[in-house]
């Protein structure tokens, strides 16, 4: 089992900065892909980034270029710096993480913490 704990998130005004990271414990050793998905009221889950071990990633289109995904593999940590905020980056940001087992994966999420963008 894997356990995702995020921090960060918050209220900011359009073209604000902020950032949020993510701790997991537990068995952290089979861990592959870290990263970020959000939710907006009313909308899918989508794709933020995603970072594998050996520094692979995979954005969401509508973030490129304004966020960056870093990863610390020593301290089972993923960030997300998110920059140029806009209106419609306002979600529930979910830490995401994919573990790997005999036969598959095993997809982990955090609880969730809240990004509201003002105008």
């Amino acid at each position: 089992q894997v356990q995702l704990v995020e921090s960060g998130g918050g209220l900011v005004q359009a073209g604000g900065s902020l950032s949020l990271s993510c701790v997991a414990s537990g068995s952290t050793s089979s861990i592959n892909a870290m990263g970020w998905y959000r939710q907006a009221p009313g909308k899918q889950r989508e794709l933020v980034a995603v970072i594998r071990r050996g520094g692979y990633i995979n954005h969401g289109d509508s973030v490129k270029g304004r966020f960056t995904i870093s990863r610390d593999n020593a301290k089972n940590t993923v960030y997300l710096q998110m920059n140029s905020l806009r209106l419609e980056d306002t979600a529930v940001y979910y830490c995401y993480a994919q573990r790997e087992r005999d036969l598959g994966y095993d997809d982990y999420w955090g609880q969730g913490t809240q990004v509201t963008v003002s105008s």
